[in-house]
């Protein structure tokens, strides 16, 4: 974990969470960042649809882990899938995932991707969700069973690791910001992190 940084002039970026795929995502920016995993219950509260679940969890996760921090500008992301109001989560195993692609099959669900950009010296908090419609295939039983063995996608929100070989389960996809649906908008946070006076292209703060 970096050092503090109030009073030296620079900003620390920081992903607040462990997930290889938004550590991936965040990387394609090409500025520095560091990994913290935030301590946040991502359990839905009772009756919380999913689209709440999402931006709710993100913020949370982002303010979490600023509140360790004097000086960082901290991101939280959280994706709830929705599957005619009703979240459809990591399966875990095996079992599981085979059973939620039956499910899935032929229907159409709603990936929910929020994103969150918490300023710790201000205590400013942005967000914005991300949704992405996506139309599943009516998928066969070995399809499923051939798609689990290559590649074990237990814990992608419904299954699905569309970032790999998840993307063939799809008829069709729409959303304004594609990378939205591997975990992390990428779109929408370079949005957040202009409106924080940090241009992706000029990255010298983080230097």
């Amino acid at each position: 974990m970096p050092a503090k940084t109030k009073g030296n002039g620079r900003r620390t970026l920081i992903l607040g969470s462990t997930s290889r795929y938004r550590r991936a995502l965040l990387e394609r920016l090409g500025i520095p960042f560091v990994a913290v995993a935030p301590n946040v219950d991502e359990s839905a509260e009772p009756a919380e649809a999913p689209v709440a679940t999402a931006l709710r969890l993100s913020e949370a996760k982002a303010r979490e882990v600023a509140g360790r921090f004097d000086d960082a500008l901290v991101i939280g992301s959280d994706q709830v899938a929705d599957c005619d109001g009703r979240p459809i989560g990591k399966p875990g195993d095996r079992m599981r995932a085979f059973a939620q692609l039956r499910e899935l099959s032929g229907r159409t669900v709603v990936f929910y991707t929020g994103v969150a950009l918490v300023d710790s010296r201000s205590g400013r908090c942005s967000s914005e969700l991300v949704a992405v419609t996506s139309t599943f295939r009516t998928l066969t039983d070995e399809e499923i069973a051939t798609y689990l063995d290559r590649e074990q996608p237990y814990d992608c929100a419904g299954s699905v690791r569309s970032e790999a070989l998840g993307i063939v389960l799809f008829e069709r996809i729409t959303s304004d910001d594609p990378t939205a649906l591997i975990g992390l908008p990428l779109m929408a946070l370079t949005r957040l992190l202009r409106a924080e006076g940090v241009d992706v292209l000029d990255s010298a703060g983080f230097r």
